[in-house]
């Protein structure tokens, strides 16, 4: 696969996954409010993936690349991006809130291991060591949004 395209589909994932998962954490434990998470996966899903794309797309600028990979680069963010955030709307459409929020940090644990797997098998790296990095900062990002979101709660 081309450089251009696991950069942006990584990116994307990636980025997906800890936003949108810190997003409906948070609106979570301030809301507990369906309507409200699913407002906020949609702004998320739609703001955020368009926002990440002109990130790599001018990133990509700014070191001198190709137009060609400039522009897969900024495509495959956006709809890796998009259609990842996107994928939380099916476990808060399905079951009740709480199990919703249990499958999602279910998924986005998996997710995370799953690409950085991957990215450990590319870069010759210890699987074990890349996976339980990125698991960490996925669950700081998990407790962090969780209790700004129960902080906020109180203050309104």
């Amino acid at each position: 696969m081309k450089y251009s395209f696991i950069k942006g589909f990584s990116f994307g994932l990636t980025s997906a996954i800890i936003t949108t998962m810190g997003l409906m954490i948070g609106l979570y434990s301030a809301t507990a409010n369906k309507l409200v998470i699913i407002a906020g996966i949609l702004s998320i899903a739609i703001a955020d993936s368009f926002s990440d794309a002109l990130g790599i797309h001018i990133s990509e600028e700014s070191i001198n690349k190709s137009d060609k990979h400039i522009w897969e680069a900024t495509i495959s963010t956006l709809l890796s991006k998009l259609g990842f955030a996107l994928l939380f709307l099916i476990p808060v459409l399905l079951f009740s809130l709480k199990n919703a929020m249990i499958i999602s940090v279910i998924f986005s644990l998996i997710g995370i291991s799953c690409l950085s797997y991957k990215i450990a098998l590319r870069t010759k790296d210890n699987p074990f060591n890349v996976i339980v990095e990125h698991i960490v900062i996925a669950i700081v990002v998990i407790f962090v949004t969780y209790y700004v979101g129960k902080f906020t709660a109180l203050l309104i």
